[in-house]
């Protein structure tokens, strides 16, 4: 088999994404770290349009974007199906898949922004969980049914990364009793073995987030 490479940092949950993938795929990969501060020339190399991580390396052969390095993954390794075999159920999880990627935005917004700008990406991030609680999850145990699936994973930093930028910002959405499918949802998802297993430390993300945002205020 050709070789695996993953060109990535620790707090991203796209990096995560993609390493959750692998892992549920059995495919054995080789992990880069990059200093995004400090942007490597093979990251620059390989990803010379958005200069972004992740980025996978099959055989020498350069993927970006984590949903795209999802679905390259899925097709050169079919095994454990992350995608439904159905084409109408297919479509149905690559709407949801779209979705996880225009929305979720605004939750980094919160961290990244205060006063008027922090409360419309509140106001945003609260209509996306409503729209994932009443029209998505529906009281399933994982977006697909009763299996993880690409979806879950598309929107996995909910599970892990909002309640730490909550505890950053001061600003809570997942509130006890609020979204319970959701909150469901969150359980059963930490609860697989692959994703429990493969989570970054929650006080070094606080850590790291917190200064993040700090730097990013004090330049505004």
């Amino acid at each position: 088999m050709a070789e695996v490479k993953l060109l990535a940092a620790w707090p991203s949950p796209f990096y995560y994404r993609v390493v959750w993938a692998l892992k549920l795929k059995g495919v054995a990969y080789e992990f880069i770290e990059e200093d995004l501060a400090n942007k490597s020339p093979l990251l620059l190399q390989y990803n010379p349009v958005h200069k972004k991580i992740p980025v996978l390396l099959h055989g020498g052969k350069p993927i970006c974007e984590s949903m795209i390095i999802l679905e390259y993954i899925e097709e050169i390794w079919p095994q454990n199906s992350l995608l439904p075999s159905y084409p109408y159920d297919r479509a149905i999880a690559r709407f949801w898949i779209k979705f996880a990627d225009e929305k979720s935005p605004a939750i980094w917004m919160i961290l990244r922004t205060n006063g008027e700008e922090q409360e419309k990406a509140v106001k945003d991030s609260l209509e996306m969980l409503k729209t994932i609680e009443e029209h998505a999850l529906a009281e399933k145990k994982f977006f697909g049914g009763d299996k993880m699936n690409m979806v879950d994973i598309a929107f996995g930093h909910l599970a892990h990364w909002l309640p730490v930028i909550e505890d950053v910002t001061g600003v809570k959405l997942l509130e006890a009793g609020n979204f319970p499918c959701l909150q469901t949802w969150i359980k059963n998802f930490k609860q697989v073995p692959i994703i429990k297993e493969n989570l970054p430390d929650r006080d070094e993300m606080f850590a790291f987030f917190k200064r993040r945002r700090e730097m990013i205020l004090a330049s505004k």
